[in-house]
């Protein structure tokens, strides 16, 4: 980023901060310590070449670490970047009240609202063993239509593909639907009151879903 010839630590620190995608890549890492794969299911949209960029970017400005573990190559914030965490909560918390989306198609995507929620899921409501619960977007591609969820005890794994077990719950909407119940704009009563959410199988996780999906962490702001 061409820097903005001043002095000034906020222009200094926008130089840093201010490109295209940085801001959600130090979101994901806030977080905690990833590789290089599990950021790009974060920011799916942002090509591998242009992460890479980033990435580099910000270790050389000392924002992130990059060490070499039997894991392979794991991503984490340095004190600096982690100290952005207030700041990137607060923008958060900005954006949500003042410039909320209104949910248009080229603000959907199915891959990060699942990676979103396959991380608020709250697993002690699940029983001990395997639970898979399938989400249909009715309104998408087959490509991008079917979604898997699979709970091992802590563990929740992502699948676009079948996983080849029994489906205990399954979850039929439209993706502009899910996103808004877990964004905050639509209670999940009222979404299967009106029949835009179709839940079927289990009746103990039917009845518990609005308990263990969770929500956005922002769901609570309320719009100005």
């Amino acid at each position: 980023m061409k820097g903005y010839g001043q002095f000034c630590p906020v222009a200094k620190a926008t130089e840093v901060l201010g490109e295209k995608w940085t801001p959600l890549i130090i979101r994901e890492l806030l977080a905690g310590e990833q590789s290089f794969n599990t950021l790009r299911k974060g920011v799916p949209l942002m090509s591998p070449s242009l992460l890479s960029s980033r990435l580099k970017s910000l270790e050389a400005a000392g924002i992130i670490d990059r060490q070499k573990t039997d894991r392979g190559v794991m991503y984490s914030l340095t004190p600096a970047g982690d100290e952005l965490r207030p700041i990137v909560e607060q923008l958060g918390v900005w954006g949500q009240r003042w410039v909320r989306s209104d949910l248009s198609k080229k603000d959907l995507d199915p891959s990060l609202l699942m990676w979103d929620m396959h991380r608020r899921i709250d697993t002690s409501y699940f029983p001990d063993g395997r639970t898979v619960l399938r989400f249909e977007y009715v309104d998408y591609p087959s490509k991008m239509r079917l979604w898997w969820l699979v709970i091992d005890d802590d563990d929740v794994d992502i699948c676009l593909k079948d996983p080849g077990h029994d489906v205990d719950l399954f979850v039929q909407s439209r993706l502009k639907t899910m996103t808004q119940i877990w964004v905050g704009d639509i209670s999940m009563s009222k979404a299967r009151r009106e029949k835009l959410l179709n839940l079927s199988g289990n009746t103990t996780l039917k009845n518990s879903m609005p308990s263990w999906i969770g929500r956005s962490v922002l769901a609570g702001i309320a719009p100005a």
